[in-house]
């Protein structure tokens, strides 16, 4: 669901951001993201082509029977929680570039309170599964204290392994 809805709305701002508006992939505080190809290497890359590949490789996953099996009683991979992971660190740096980089055009475009709606259930999710490092979402405290957000300060992340109260 956040995979989709974080690609709708880079899908509605891919005409704005552009190798020429976005020659790198930044976050808040011209924070640079860089993409990490197959050989380990670090590539500086625009926006549109961070965007892109982060798409790619997350849709590559996300389609993947040995990483998402969909047969009943198939065993996930060892290293399933970290591909999780990575596919939430991607989609924030995503949405971290969209608000820090088109936040006018988000408002112009009357999109913003889809993006804080979509925002705000990501990192309530994100955070009540560990799926991201708090250190990594301090870069959009503002956006949060903004729409309220309330993350392990007054909410506890789930405990996997413990049946609820």
């Amino acid at each position: 669901m956040f995979f989709q809805l974080v690609s709708t709305i880079c899908g509605a701002l891919s005409e704005l951001c552009t190798i020429r508006s976005c020659p790198a992939a930044t976050g808040p505080g011209k924070r640079v993201y860089f993409w990490t190809d197959g050989c380990g290497r670090r590539l500086n890359c625009s926006a549109p082509l961070y965007i892109d590949y982060a798409t790619s490789y997350i849709q590559e996953l996300l389609t993947d029977e040995l990483v998402f099996p969909t047969m009943a009683g198939s065993p996930f991979p060892s290293g399933f929680v970290f591909l999780v992971q990575k596919i939430f660190l991607l989609l924030f740096r995503m949405l971290a570039h969209l608000y820090s980089a088109h936040q006018t055009h988000l408002v112009s475009m009357q999109m913003q309170p889809h993006f804080n709606t979509l925002f705000t259930h990501f990192i309530i999710f994100s955070h009540s599964f560990s799926l991201l490092e708090l250190q990594e979402t301090t870069e959009l405290q503002d956006i949060m204290a903004l729409t309220q957000i309330h993350t392990y300060n007054s909410h506890p992340p789930c405990k996997h392994n413990e049946p609820a109260d």
